[in-house]
């Protein structure tokens, strides 16, 4: 059977007036009653756009060209911007990306929670350009255009950008797309190389290549090479996780500092840490002076990952016990904390999104306050238990404000709680995506 009259793209253009911005940061206009969502456009702005994909209740659209501007539109500095998918709001200064980012996180607390922070705290920001120290990079050999792709995807679409470089990835890697592509188009069989991921660490850049046949023996020869001329610790991926292994040099090290607490955190290149490493340092100072943790209280940590909350809060306070789903990081969080000398923080593994973690021995203890950094599905499942535990402070990091918002809602109308304190850090500069970070404390 074809395709309804409804799913079919049209091909011609359309122009309209753009009234409002999306969450997701693109425009938002209105085409015979039906919502349209254009890619590029900004409010106050008269754009022609081409269909992308059709929806039931509404459309996906791109702009081809700006016929009114807005004031607000700025010049991008990414060649790329509008084809490749990484970002979406160069167009905008960072001044009203943020602007837009604190609307979004307000937004999403009268929608979803039917709350509203007694005080919006001043947003946290860092260096716009080259922040991202986190990212997986598609890789594809195009005979058609002589050369292989390494970038980010296209925006509406599965293939790789063609991308000569990249302004929001840390530069020592942002600037080496190209010779990347040459190295790849150089192996014996490029079109087995799916991807790269990229984690940069305070003392180094790590790359790690998704092998899907092994390497022959100038293979080897040649990543090597590539790795100590460029001074970068390059890796192989033949399967799952599991069998990340280093191919230069044989034993690398790869850590970042967290903040100004002293402490060295570990990592391995498929660790989950934090992309913005200049955010990262001010969400830390940001998040113990709300918790504001003294030399004799005790607190939890949920969703801890390697220890990048737990350790430096374990330096304040008397007690701290830090808890993740993924074993592998809560036996770095552990090494971490021998290594730095911290004796008084235990780790455990649970899922907190599917055990009933209000019967775990650990979770009976009293605790003065607590920390959690849960996915972007939010920490529902565990807000039962953690309201049983009658903490005074709890400061929630959010990467979803929507589901933050639905959480501050049950603190708040359940459980007893008032939202002292909210606002944005801008962790991935030049995307729609909102970081968050909210103070909730027990009303007398």
């Amino acid at each position: 059977m074809g395709k309804s009259r409804r799913s079919r793209v049209p091909k011609e253009p359309v122009q309209a007036a753009i009234r409002d911005l999306s969450h997701e940061g693109r425009g938002i206009t209105e085409v015979d009653g039906k919502t349209v969502f254009v890619a590029g456009a900004l409010p106050d702005e008269t754009v022609t756009f081409l269909y992308r994909k059709r929806h039931r209740r509404y459309d996906d659209a791109a702009v081809q060209s700006v016929d009114q501007p807005s004031p607000k539109r700025i010049e991008p500095r990414c060649p790329h911007f509008g084809v490749c998918g990484g970002c979406s709001l160069q167009h905008l200064s960072s001044d009203d990306q943020i602007a837009f980012k604190q609307e979004v996180l307000l937004d999403q607390f009268r929608r979803f929670g039917q709350v509203e922070p007694e005080t919006v705290l001043p947003a946290l920001r860092s260096q716009p350009w080259g922040y991202r120290r986190k990212a997986r990079l598609g890789v594809k050999n195009v005979p058609a255009k002589g050369r292989v792709l390494v970038g980010f995807r296209e925006k509406f679409s599965p293939y790789v950008a063609d991308m000569r470089e990249c302004h929001v990835l840390d530069p020592r890697v942002g600037f080496l797309l190209e010779p990347l592509s040459d190295l790849v188009g150089g192996l014996s069989q490029p079109d087995r190389i799916p991807q790269i991921e990229v984690s940069i660490g305070d003392n180094a850049v790590a790359l790690v290549l998704r092998n899907l046949e092994p390497w022959t023996e100038s293979d080897l020869v040649r990543l090597r090479d590539f790795a100590e001329t460029r001074d970068v610790h390059l890796y192989g991926q033949p399967g799952n996780e599991t069998t990340v292994h280093p191919i230069w040099p044989e034993a690398p090290e790869l850590f970042y500092m967290a903040g100004d607490s002293g402490i060295r955190l570990d990592f391995r290149p498929t660790d989950f840490t934090q992309v913005n490493a200049g955010i990262n340092a001010e969400m830390l100072d940001l998040a113990l002076g709300l918790l504001a943790p003294q030399p004799h209280e005790r607190f939890l940590d949920l969703f801890c990952g390697l220890g990048n909350f737990t350790l430096p809060l374990a330096r304040r306070c008397a007690r701290v016990i830090g808890v993740e789903g993924a074993a592998s990081l809560v036996e770095r969080a552990r090494q971490n904390a021998a290594a730095n000398g911290i004796d008084n923080a235990d780790f455990h593994v649970a899922d907190l999104a599917a055990e009933d973690v209000g019967q775990l021995p650990w979770l009976r203890e009293p605790f003065d306050g607590i920390l959690l950094d849960p996915p972007r599905s939010g920490a529902a499942e565990v807000l039962p238990a953690l309201a049983a535990l009658n903490a005074n402070r709890i400061v929630y990091v959010s990467c979803n404000p929507a589901t933050l918002a639905r959480d501050a809602g049950t603190l708040v109308h359940e459980y007893g709680y008032r939202l002292r304190q909210a606002g944005v850090m801008d962790m991935f500069p030049h995307t729609a995506h909102v970081e968050s970070i909210a103070l909730f404390e027990r009303k007398a």
